[in-house]
Protein backbone atom coordinates (compact mmCIF):
# COMPACT_ATOMS: atom_id res chain seq x y z
CA UNK A 1 0.00 0.00 0.00
CA UNK A 2 1.59 3.47 -0.98
CA UNK A 3 1.33 6.50 1.30
CA UNK A 4 1.07 9.71 0.65
CA UNK A 5 4.10 11.76 1.72
CA UNK A 6 4.88 16.05 1.92
CA UNK A 7 5.77 15.63 -1.78
CA UNK A 8 2.19 14.04 -2.77
CA UNK A 9 0.56 15.85 -0.66
CA UNK A 10 1.82 19.87 -2.78
CA UNK A 11 1.07 17.95 -6.18
CA UNK A 12 -2.09 17.37 -5.13
CA UNK A 13 -2.98 20.26 -3.55
CA UNK A 14 -1.74 22.36 -6.56
CA UNK A 15 -3.60 20.01 -8.69
CA UNK A 16 -7.25 20.37 -6.20
CA UNK A 17 -6.01 24.21 -5.78
CA UNK A 18 -5.78 25.00 -9.94
CA UNK A 19 -9.06 22.74 -11.16
CA UNK A 20 -11.46 22.54 -8.17
CA UNK A 21 -13.20 25.60 -10.14
CA UNK A 22 -11.85 25.31 -13.71
CA UNK A 23 -13.94 23.99 -15.86
CA UNK A 24 -11.66 20.86 -16.47
CA UNK A 25 -12.14 18.37 -13.47
CA UNK A 26 -10.23 18.31 -10.54
CA UNK A 27 -11.69 14.90 -9.87
CA UNK A 28 -10.29 13.87 -13.22
CA UNK A 29 -7.07 15.58 -12.54
CA UNK A 30 -6.28 14.43 -9.17
CA UNK A 31 -6.91 10.84 -10.04
CA UNK A 32 -4.72 11.18 -13.14
CA UNK A 33 -2.18 12.19 -10.66
CA UNK A 34 -2.50 10.09 -8.01
CA UNK A 35 -1.96 7.18 -10.66
CA UNK A 36 1.40 9.40 -12.08
CA UNK A 37 2.52 9.32 -8.38
CA UNK A 38 1.95 5.30 -7.52
CA UNK A 39 -0.95 5.78 -5.87
CA UNK A 40 -3.80 3.37 -5.74
CA UNK A 41 -6.74 5.56 -6.84
CA UNK A 42 -9.64 3.41 -5.60
CA UNK A 43 -8.58 3.22 -1.97
CA UNK A 44 -10.66 4.83 0.12
CA UNK A 45 -7.63 6.76 2.03
CA UNK A 46 -6.34 8.24 -0.54
CA UNK A 47 -10.24 8.99 -2.12
CA UNK A 48 -10.88 10.33 1.02
CA UNK A 49 -8.12 12.58 1.57
CA UNK A 50 -8.60 14.54 -2.14
CA UNK A 51 -12.01 14.67 -1.03
CA UNK A 52 -10.27 16.98 2.60
CA UNK A 53 -8.15 18.56 0.87
CA UNK A 54 -10.76 20.71 -1.04
CA UNK A 55 -11.30 22.12 2.51
CA UNK A 56 -8.78 24.55 1.55
CA UNK A 57 -10.52 25.21 -1.85
CA UNK A 58 -14.18 26.08 0.28
CA UNK A 59 -11.65 28.07 2.78
CA UNK A 60 -10.75 30.60 -0.44
CA UNK A 61 -14.17 31.03 -1.90
CA UNK A 62 -15.08 31.78 1.55
CA UNK A 63 -12.49 34.46 1.77
CA UNK A 64 -12.92 35.43 -1.91
CA UNK A 65 -16.50 36.12 -1.64
CA UNK A 66 -16.80 36.80 2.16
CA UNK A 67 -18.84 40.49 1.90
CA UNK A 68 -21.41 38.29 -0.61
CA UNK A 69 -21.91 35.29 2.19
CA UNK A 70 -22.13 37.55 4.81
CA UNK A 71 -24.75 39.41 3.41
CA UNK A 72 -26.49 36.28 2.53
CA UNK A 73 -26.29 34.55 5.71
CA UNK A 74 -27.75 38.37 7.45
CA UNK A 75 -30.29 38.60 5.00
CA UNK A 76 -31.65 34.35 5.59
CA UNK A 77 -31.47 34.56 9.66
CA UNK A 78 -33.09 38.18 9.32
CA UNK A 79 -35.61 36.76 6.83
CA UNK A 80 -36.59 33.46 8.89
CA UNK A 81 -37.27 35.64 11.67
CA UNK A 82 -40.81 36.65 13.23
CA UNK A 83 -42.19 38.86 10.33
CA UNK A 84 -45.19 40.15 12.60
CA UNK A 85 -45.90 43.87 11.18
CA UNK A 86 -43.95 43.58 8.22
CA UNK A 87 -45.08 44.65 4.66
CA UNK A 88 -42.17 45.65 3.48
CA UNK A 89 -41.05 43.59 -0.12
CA UNK A 90 -39.22 40.54 0.65
CA UNK A 91 -35.48 41.10 0.44
CA UNK A 92 -33.79 39.78 -2.93
CA UNK A 93 -30.54 38.29 -1.03
CA UNK A 94 -32.91 36.35 1.29
CA UNK A 95 -34.44 34.89 -1.74
CA UNK A 96 -31.48 33.91 -3.68
CA UNK A 97 -29.91 32.28 -0.05
CA UNK A 98 -32.60 30.27 -0.13
CA UNK A 99 -32.50 29.44 -4.46
CA UNK A 100 -28.57 28.77 -2.84
CA UNK A 101 -29.93 26.22 -0.39
CA UNK A 102 -32.59 24.67 -3.28
CA UNK A 103 -29.69 24.30 -5.78
CA UNK A 104 -27.67 22.53 -3.36
CA UNK A 105 -29.79 19.68 -2.07
CA UNK A 106 -30.02 17.63 -5.43
CA UNK A 107 -26.05 16.87 -5.09
CA UNK A 108 -26.66 15.93 -1.22
CA UNK A 109 -28.83 13.51 -2.48
CA UNK A 110 -27.39 11.75 -5.25
CA UNK A 111 -24.37 11.88 -4.11
CA UNK A 112 -25.46 9.83 -1.17
CA UNK A 113 -27.11 7.88 -3.21
CA UNK A 114 -24.56 6.88 -5.84
CA UNK A 115 -21.82 6.89 -3.55
CA UNK A 116 -20.67 3.31 -3.96
CA UNK A 117 -21.11 3.96 -7.88
CA UNK A 118 -18.89 6.91 -7.95
CA UNK A 119 -16.38 6.10 -5.54
CA UNK A 120 -16.09 2.38 -7.29
CA UNK A 121 -16.79 1.84 -10.87
CA UNK A 122 -16.59 5.60 -11.89
CA UNK A 123 -13.43 5.74 -10.75
CA UNK A 124 -11.56 4.52 -13.73
CA UNK A 125 -9.47 6.91 -15.66
CA UNK A 126 -11.14 5.18 -18.98
CA UNK A 127 -14.10 6.98 -17.19
CA UNK A 128 -12.30 10.50 -17.01
CA UNK A 129 -10.65 10.45 -20.70
CA UNK A 130 -14.20 10.03 -22.26
CA UNK A 131 -16.15 12.26 -20.08
CA UNK A 132 -13.32 14.95 -20.41
CA UNK A 133 -13.48 14.72 -24.20
CA UNK A 134 -17.36 13.97 -24.55
CA UNK A 135 -18.60 16.76 -22.28
CA UNK A 136 -16.75 19.28 -24.04
CA UNK A 137 -19.40 19.20 -26.68
CA UNK A 138 -21.70 20.30 -24.17
CA UNK A 139 -19.85 23.00 -22.73
CA UNK A 140 -19.54 24.43 -26.67
CA UNK A 141 -23.20 24.24 -27.11
CA UNK A 142 -24.27 25.94 -23.74
CA UNK A 143 -22.14 28.68 -25.13
CA UNK A 144 -23.71 28.89 -28.36
CA UNK A 145 -27.37 30.09 -26.02
CA UNK A 146 -27.60 33.80 -27.18
CA UNK A 147 -29.80 34.33 -24.38
CA UNK A 148 -27.17 35.22 -21.45
CA UNK A 149 -28.92 37.90 -19.98
CA UNK A 150 -30.11 37.17 -16.65
CA UNK A 151 -27.96 37.87 -13.40
CA UNK A 152 -28.03 35.83 -10.04
CA UNK A 153 -31.04 37.11 -8.72
CA UNK A 154 -32.97 36.69 -11.73
CA UNK A 155 -32.89 33.37 -12.02
CA UNK A 156 -35.75 31.41 -10.47
CA UNK A 157 -36.33 28.57 -8.90
CA UNK A 158 -36.44 26.23 -12.30
CA UNK A 159 -33.77 27.60 -13.35
CA UNK A 160 -31.48 27.28 -10.06
CA UNK A 161 -33.14 23.68 -9.64
CA UNK A 162 -31.86 22.51 -13.35
CA UNK A 163 -28.58 23.95 -12.29
CA UNK A 164 -28.17 21.91 -9.35
CA UNK A 165 -29.64 18.99 -10.55
CA UNK A 166 -26.58 19.18 -13.78
CA UNK A 167 -24.28 19.26 -10.53
CA UNK A 168 -25.06 15.88 -9.86
CA UNK A 169 -23.72 15.12 -13.18
CA UNK A 170 -20.45 15.79 -11.90
CA UNK A 171 -20.58 12.74 -9.72
CA UNK A 172 -18.83 11.39 -13.14
CA UNK A 173 -15.22 11.95 -13.33
CA UNK A 174 -13.52 14.38 -16.00
CA UNK A 175 -17.09 16.59 -16.28
CA UNK A 176 -16.14 19.16 -13.89
CA UNK A 177 -18.69 20.74 -11.47
CA UNK A 178 -18.06 23.64 -12.26
CA UNK A 179 -18.03 23.12 -16.17
CA UNK A 180 -21.37 21.66 -15.34
CA UNK A 181 -22.72 24.47 -13.41
CA UNK A 182 -21.84 27.15 -15.66
CA UNK A 183 -22.74 24.85 -18.68
CA UNK A 184 -26.54 24.56 -17.13
CA UNK A 185 -26.28 28.02 -15.82
CA UNK A 186 -25.71 29.44 -19.34
CA UNK A 187 -28.54 27.56 -20.95
CA UNK A 188 -31.23 28.78 -19.25
CA UNK A 189 -30.16 32.17 -19.95
CA UNK A 190 -27.83 33.62 -17.26
CA UNK A 191 -24.92 35.64 -17.90
CA UNK A 192 -21.44 33.85 -17.84
CA UNK A 193 -20.45 35.70 -14.72
CA UNK A 194 -23.59 35.28 -13.27
CA UNK A 195 -23.59 31.36 -13.77
CA UNK A 196 -20.21 31.43 -12.61
CA UNK A 197 -20.68 32.96 -9.26
CA UNK A 198 -23.80 30.70 -8.92
CA UNK A 199 -21.08 28.19 -9.11
CA UNK A 200 -18.80 29.20 -6.76
CA UNK A 201 -21.87 29.47 -4.39
CA UNK A 202 -23.52 26.00 -5.18
CA UNK A 203 -19.97 24.69 -4.53
CA UNK A 204 -19.49 25.46 -0.73
CA UNK A 205 -22.19 22.95 0.30
CA UNK A 206 -21.20 20.22 -2.21
CA UNK A 207 -17.41 20.31 -1.24
CA UNK A 208 -18.15 20.70 2.64
CA UNK A 209 -20.06 17.93 2.46
CA UNK A 210 -17.96 15.83 0.17
CA UNK A 211 -14.91 16.63 2.71
CA UNK A 212 -16.91 16.18 6.16
CA UNK A 213 -18.23 12.75 4.99
CA UNK A 214 -14.69 11.38 3.92
CA UNK A 215 -13.46 11.95 7.58
CA UNK A 216 -14.51 8.34 7.94
CA UNK A 217 -12.17 7.12 5.34
CA UNK A 218 -8.96 8.85 6.68
CA UNK A 219 -6.10 6.19 7.07
CA UNK A 220 -3.28 8.01 9.17
CA UNK A 221 -0.89 4.81 7.78
CA UNK A 222 -1.60 5.79 4.21
CA UNK A 223 -2.11 9.76 4.50
CA UNK A 224 -0.54 11.14 7.98
CA UNK A 225 -2.37 14.43 9.62
CA UNK A 226 0.93 16.56 7.94
CA UNK A 227 0.35 15.29 4.31
CA UNK A 228 -2.86 16.12 4.94
CA UNK A 229 -2.87 19.98 6.16
CA UNK A 230 -0.06 20.37 4.13
CA UNK A 231 -2.28 19.40 1.02
CA UNK A 232 -5.08 21.37 2.18
CA UNK A 233 -2.99 24.77 2.64
CA UNK A 234 -1.75 24.84 -0.97
CA UNK A 235 -5.09 23.62 -2.28
CA UNK A 236 -6.32 27.10 -0.42
CA UNK A 237 -3.50 29.10 -2.06
CA UNK A 238 -3.92 28.18 -5.44
CA UNK A 239 -7.50 28.27 -5.23
CA UNK A 240 -7.97 31.37 -4.61
CA UNK A 241 -5.34 33.01 -7.05
CA UNK A 242 -7.54 30.00 -9.54
CA UNK A 243 -10.86 32.08 -8.48
CA UNK A 244 -9.83 35.21 -8.93
CA UNK A 245 -8.28 34.68 -12.74
CA UNK A 246 -11.38 32.77 -13.57
CA UNK A 247 -13.72 35.98 -12.82
CA UNK A 248 -11.59 37.81 -14.77
CA UNK A 249 -11.66 35.63 -17.41
CA UNK A 250 -15.08 34.84 -17.83
CA UNK A 251 -16.15 38.44 -18.20
CA UNK A 252 -14.94 38.57 -21.33
CA UNK A 253 -14.48 34.68 -23.00
CA UNK A 254 -16.31 31.76 -23.84
CA UNK A 255 -15.44 29.03 -21.62
CA UNK A 256 -15.21 26.80 -24.76
CA UNK A 257 -11.79 28.49 -24.36
CA UNK A 258 -10.87 25.50 -22.27
CA UNK A 259 -12.35 22.83 -24.59
CA UNK A 260 -9.10 22.22 -26.49
CA UNK A 261 -7.16 21.46 -23.23
CA UNK A 262 -9.65 19.07 -22.42
CA UNK A 263 -9.70 16.76 -25.23
CA UNK A 264 -6.29 17.16 -25.26
CA UNK A 265 -5.96 15.90 -21.83
CA UNK A 266 -9.11 13.00 -22.50
CA UNK A 267 -6.95 11.97 -25.60
CA UNK A 268 -3.52 11.30 -23.81
CA UNK A 269 -5.20 9.87 -20.99
CA UNK A 270 -6.63 7.60 -23.39
CA UNK A 271 -3.48 6.66 -24.98
CA UNK A 272 -1.49 6.48 -21.75
CA UNK A 273 -3.96 3.92 -20.81
CA UNK A 274 -3.51 1.88 -23.89
CA UNK A 275 0.10 1.89 -23.90
CA UNK A 276 0.24 0.33 -20.16
CA UNK A 277 1.99 3.72 -18.38
CA UNK A 278 -1.27 4.24 -17.12
CA UNK A 279 -3.62 1.29 -15.39
CA UNK A 280 -7.11 2.65 -15.07
CA UNK A 281 -7.42 1.94 -11.77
Amino acid sequence: MSSVGYLDAIILGVVEGLTEFLPVSSTGHLTVAEGLLGLKIDDPAVTSFTAIIQFGAIVATFLYFRADFLRLALAWIRGIGPSVGRHHAPDPDYRFAWLVILGSTPIVLVALAAKDLVDGPLRNLWVVAGSLVAWSAVIWWAERNPRQKYGETELGVKEVLIIGLMQCVALVPGVSRSGATISAGLMVGATRVAATRLSFFLAVPALTGAGVYSLKDVNTEVVGWGPMAVGTFVSFLVAYAAIAWLLKLVAAHSIAVFNPYRIVVGLAIMGLLGTGVLSAT
